[in-house]
């Protein structure tokens, strides 16, 4: 019995020593915990900040107190000289952080995990958004022999790890398959096959991915993820649910890959494409995006449903472009992003310059068909992107 109980008492130290040693995550456990229990007071907002202490931004975390200069909240790698844990760990009702009346008191769990990882040096990560993209170093691989580009050194890597080998090359019948769906999104013909397996020479896949590329279903695959970030649909949603006349947006995204628009362009047209010094009728179009999204055309509240119209644009814009969610910041400063909500209402200013009312032959904020001069939409006399007035 005392040897079954020495043997638990092992493995449960073991299981202990092992969690204690894993790398803490800020991302998915700290800096939750930060916003939840710190950032009311010690974010953001300048107005309700405590004690000149900011502890959503690295820097700011890391500055001598106010306080005390001598004395900082966080000390990377020495949690005994960090007062934050000081303060968590606290005793005295009057010291502890949260304090009690706030019900945000920290368990026992999230106060070892803070201190874990200050110890292993309170690392901030950034969000993947706000990082430049570096380019990596390949990985050494114990057959570099079969890496045939950069990507398979990654993926050779990563099978290693795992104790995988890597699998044989398929046969030339599955690779134009994989191919032609990858890049198209349909099967190859009859035809197409015959042809690339008669092909013998070192450039037959070669030619069929040139041949790929230059398709027009290439760009019809490649916009569709564009459109559903872009809320794209041929109707308007809700009982209604009417056709739409957006098409000529979709066909624009769809050009839009086919050509190898520059993507500095293609963000400039979408968001001010009637602005621009050789605004054409394709520029104009491409703003398009700027009205889709689903269309209630008999709200209970006109007004209300105008700002719900609002943070729909000004959401799938920063998704699209920034790769933030921030619809938390249309009543609150966001708790996870550096977005206050100050700035989620500058934004949303940016687009409240243009009508966001239904209006017949009027693009947001641009100008009316008579003022273009043409016929931007090519559809009935009473046909705006919303449908008719």
């Amino acid at each position: 019995m005392r040897g079954r109980s020495a043997f638990l008492l092992l493995l449960f130290a073991s299981v202990v020593s092992v969690h204690a040693d894993e790398r803490i995550d800020f991302a998915s456990q700290i800096k939750p915990l930060l916003s939840d229990r710190c950032y009311t007071c010690h974010g953001p907002d300048a107005a309700n900040r405590a004690a000149e202490l900011r502890l959503d931004l690295p820097d700011e975390a890391r500055k001598p107190l106010a306080s005390d200069g001598a004395a900082h909240a966080i000390v990377p790698g020495a949690p005994d000289q960090s007062v934050l844990l000081q303060r968590v760990f606290a005793d005295d009702p009057d010291l502890v952080m949260p304090p009690p009346d706030s019900r945000l008191s920290l368990t026992a769990n999230e106060k070892e995990l803070l201190k874990r990882w200050i110890e292993q040096g309170a690392e901030w990560q950034l969000h993947w958004a706000f990082v430049a993209p570096q380019k990596a170093a390949l990985p050494s691989v114990k057959l570099p022999n079969w890496c045939r580009n950069e990507i398979d050194h990654f993926v050779l890597s990563r099978m290693e790890t795992a104790g995988l080998s890597p699998a044989a090359p398929t046969d030339r019948a599955r690779l134009l398959r994989r191919a032609t769906f990858d890049l198209t999104g349909l099967p190859p013909t009859i035809t197409e096959l015959d042809s690339f397996l008669a092909d013998d020479s070192p450039q037959a896949f070669e030619k069929v991915v040139d041949r790929l590329l230059a398709a027009p279903q290439f760009g019809e695959r490649m916009a569709a993820d564009w459109m559903d970030v872009s809320r794209y649909s041929d109707t308007y949603g809700y009982q209604v649910d009417r056709d739409r006349f957006v098409w000529p947006w979709r066909d624009w995204v769809i050009d839009a890959f086919n050509s190898d628009k520059p993507y500095d362009r293609f963000v400039i047209e979408q968001l001010a494409g009637d602005e621009l010094p050789d605004s054409d009728e394709s520029t104009v179009i491409a703003t398009g995006m700027l009205r889709l999204g689903t269309w209630d055309d008999e709200p209970n509240d006109i007004e209300e449903y105008q700002y719900d119209r609002l943070e729909d644009l000004v959401h799938a814009t920063s998704t699209a472009f920034l790769g933030l969610t921030v619809k938390c910041a249309r009543c609150h400063d966001h708790k996870f992003d550096p977005i206050p909500q100050t700035d989620y209402y500058r934004v949303a200013a940016a687009f409240w310059a243009g009508p966001v009312k239904h209006r017949a032959r009027e693009l947001l904020g641009g100008p009316t068909q008579e003022e273009l001069g043409y016929d931007v939409l090519g559809c009935g006399e009473h046909v705006s992107f919303y449908g008719d007035t």
